[in-house]
């Protein structure tokens, strides 16, 4: 059975509604097994998507009561549910949820559905309005984040089936992402919002990386490089930036071609004991 502990006290994961009713960490939450879109196959696609959905359409709302602890335990790993979303940027791997969760209530209280435009994340507050790319094909939508999750490997965010199918990542299941929290309610959707089932037609393919280091010493980078270039990573390389007028040295591995090997390499740090390697653009 799961134990969460969510200010200090436990709570098993006995209901969706137990758990809801506590701290509102239900949806990803409700069951002591890995949500679908977190074990090793993709969740099988219903037959079909409902046609021309929008994006969400961020708009002022108050913090949620429910689903905004100020940290919380999962799988024996502490989450601290951030303040804002103001400037939030990530980048790093997408996966979906989908019939197995349709209309069970969310960590907002709310119930989920997997036709609207939402999605799951670990910290940010709840409700929050993410812009998210797929950097494999320029795809582009906006989601309200409502729900808790994923908790399972290196993903930083559950996407509808509805919000995976527009960014075209149902079959693989997984997507190489950025996600950007979008300012309310004036950064709404713009004029070069991608419309259902399309994609930008100046979209390319974006060069992607592994960073598995960021020195202002550069003896320090190489000495990390020197380190992972007998690993069997791939190709490593150290490129160096200016930035706020001090030069930084970045240890990379790639390009990546895709999730899987995206994956494979961040294990292989792990175990190497490189903790905090993320997804990087060229």
């Amino acid at each position: 059975m799961t134990v969460v502990r969510a200010l200090g006290a436990p709570i098993r994961l006995l209901a969706p509604v137990g758990l809801a009713a506590a701290f509102g960490l239900a949806g990803c939450l409700t069951t002591s097994a890995p949500p679908v879109s977190n074990n090793g196959i993709p969740p099988a696609p219903p037959a079909a998507v409902p046609p021309a959905v929008p994006d969400a359409a961020p708009r002022a709302e108050p913090r949620s009561r429910h689903g905004n602890p100020p940290f919380y335990d999962v799988f024996g790993k502490r989450y601290y549910v951030l303040s804002s979303s103001a400037a939030y940027l990530e980048r790093g791997v997408a996966s979906w949820y989908g019939p197995g969760f349709h209309k069970v209530r969310t960590s907002t209280g709310e119930q989920y559905d997997m036709y609207g435009m939402t999605a799951a994340h670990k910290t940010l507050p709840l409700p929050a309005y993410v812009r998210v790319t797929n950097l494999q094909n320029g795809r582009s939508v906006v989601v309200r984040v409502n729900d808790r999750g994923p908790f399972v490997g290196n993903r930083i965010i559950d996407l509808s089936y509805t919000a995976a199918s527009r960014l075209d990542m149902l079959r693989n299941g997984t997507a190489m992402v950025e996600v950007r929290a979008l300012d309310v309610p004036a950064d709404t959707p713009d004029p070069g919002t991608v419309e259902p089932g399309s994609a930008p037609i100046s979209a390319v393919r974006t060069v992607l990386f592994v960073q598995a280091g960021a020195f202002a010493d550069p003896a320090n980078a190489e000495h990390l490089a020197a380190k992972l270039r007998s690993g069997g990573y791939g190709k490593i390389f150290i490129r160096d930036d200016l930035i706020a007028g001090r030069k930084m040295y970045r240890v990379r591995i790639g390009p990546v071609p895709d999730v899987p090997e995206f994956d494979r390499i961040v294990a292989a740090l792990e175990r190497a004991g490189v903790h905090d390697a993320h997804l990087a653009l060229d």
